[in-house]
């Protein structure tokens, strides 16, 4: 799918465990302007629901599992994030449902814009109309 890629995050490992790292202007992008992080998520929760008109992200499984479904408008493909060391590029306007959390699943998410309402497709039809 276009403007959707695997992003493997360089890591470093040695006898005390492992280190993923991200920094901008490395593997990221897009400048950097805001982090957030989804955890405690009941069993069976589906998170998303939505595109970005504009924003760009990496989404990250820090810990655990879980599945993201993609749609651009005219395809639609499934990852499963389960290593902190790998991202999951998403450019603008792909719709996407975050599902199939393991327990204690920490889904870390990396912004290129800080909070804005008026970024958010939250119809799919209204979605698919501005794909078309």
């Amino acid at each position: 799918m276009k403007g959707v890629k695997l992003i493997n995050l360089p890591k470093v490992s040695d006898i005390r465990g492992n280190l993923a790292i991200v920094e901008n202007g490395s593997e990221i992008p897009f400048d950097i302007k805001r982090v957030y992080f989804l955890y405690d998520i009941p069993g069976g929760s589906e998170r998303g629901g939505h595109a970005h008109k504009n924003l760009h992200q990496i989404i990250i499984a820090s810990s655990g599992s879980f599945d993201i479904e993609l749609d651009d408008g005219v395809n639609k493909e499934t990852f499963h994030l389960n290593r902190p060391y790998n991202g999951l590029y998403l450019s603008p306007m792909k719709w996407r449902v975050i599902n199939n959390f393991s327990s204690g699943c920490v889904c870390s998410v990396i912004a290129s814009e800080i909070y804005r309402e008026d970024d958010y497709i939250r119809d799919y039809e209204e979605f698919i109309t501005k794909c078309n």
